[in-house]
């Protein structure tokens, strides 16, 4: 499936969802996601525990029917068109793996189960990262049986690869090899990923495509190199006007004190801002704590609301 990207070419879609919605009794963990994502991208999905993002991989593998809403990845729903489950390398959170079988027993497996498989691919990656062939994964450590699934999902030569969580229980060295590997078997694929991760720092440095889940909903979605060029931090003298400046478009997050005030925006493509404030860049981290503390206020706020 294509799109047109602000008119100025057309891309293909790894990944596309329309008012997706995933319902477990009466609370919603996915509502209103509206998203898409260009293949060859390697994207960031961010957000708390909660915000839905297992709940998203686990509707775009086909785990999940949605209750809502529509998900396609290629242009397929995955529960529909199963073909295109062949074309999908998922990793789950605490890459769950038969903890008695060895590495070389698991590529076998691979082989019989999946159509597309490239045994080869997997047996080096392994090995050039020192994983032994023939001591059962419940014994290697962290870092290394990560790295076991992702050389398992990378035989299945994916033309998408999801990742919940992979790093969250590793330490920095763990964390620093599995990205390297990753980042190596994508710039020699081109492959498209989506990688569900807490750590905007290891993030930061691998991703160029963001989605910010928060409160069930998505908050942002964009290229980074896009949304850190829309958005700037601006500081000011305290003023109990509470407009908009002059060439913004929004204002995401503000912090007063008594004698300033800093307000995160979203601003104008080409607007001049108000010279009474004082611009600043913004970092990854910046923006998603922003957009992350935001959705948490208005929907803290609307459930007293509720209350009242």
């Amino acid at each position: 499936m294509t799109t047109n990207d602000q008119g100025a070419h057309t891309m293909e879609l790894a990944l596309e969802t329309g008012a997706l919605g995933k319902r477990y009794g009466r609370a919603w963990a996915l509502r209103d996601c509206s998203l898409h994502l260009p293949a060859g991208r390697v994207a960031a999905l961010v957000g708390p525990n909660g915000a839905g993002k297992t709940t998203l991989l686990h509707l775009a593998v086909g785990l999940l029917r949605p209750d809502a809403g529509q998900v396609r990845v290629f242009g397929r729903d995955p529960r529909d068109d199963t073909s295109v489950l062949a074309e999908i390398g998922f990793v789950a959170q605490d890459t769950p793996l038969y903890r008695d079988f060895t590495a070389v027993d698991l590529i076998r497996m691979g082989g019989k189960l999946n159509r597309r498989w490239d045994a080869p691919l997997a047996r080096d990656r392994l090995a050039s990262l020192g994983i032994p062939p023939d001591r059962p994964v419940g014994r290697l450590s962290g870092g290394q049986r990560a790295q076991v699934a992702l050389a398992l999902a990378l035989a299945k030569r994916p033309r998408l690869l999801l990742l919940d969580e992979p790093i969250a229980s590793l330490d920095p060295l763990a964390r620093r090899e599995f990205m390297q590997a990753l980042m190596g078997a994508v710039a020699e694929s081109g492959t498209t990923v989506l990688l569900s991760s807490h750590l905007l720092a290891d993030l930061e440095r691998a991703c160029d495509y963001l989605i910010v889940l928060q409160t069930a909903r998505v908050q942002l979605v964009g290229a980074v190199d896009d949304l850190l060029a829309q958005h700037r931090t601006l500081v000011g003298p305290r003023s109990t006007d509470t407009g908009t400046p002059r060439g913004v478009v929004s204002v995401v997050r503000a912090r007063h004190t008594d004698r300033q005030s800093t307000l995160l925006v979203r601003r104008d493509d080409d607007a001049v801002i108000d010279p009474a404030w004082i611009e600043h860049d913004v970092t990854l981290e910046d923006l998603v704590l922003a957009y992350l503390a935001e959705a948490d206020t208005r929907a803290t706020r609307t459930a007293w609301e509720v209350t009242a």
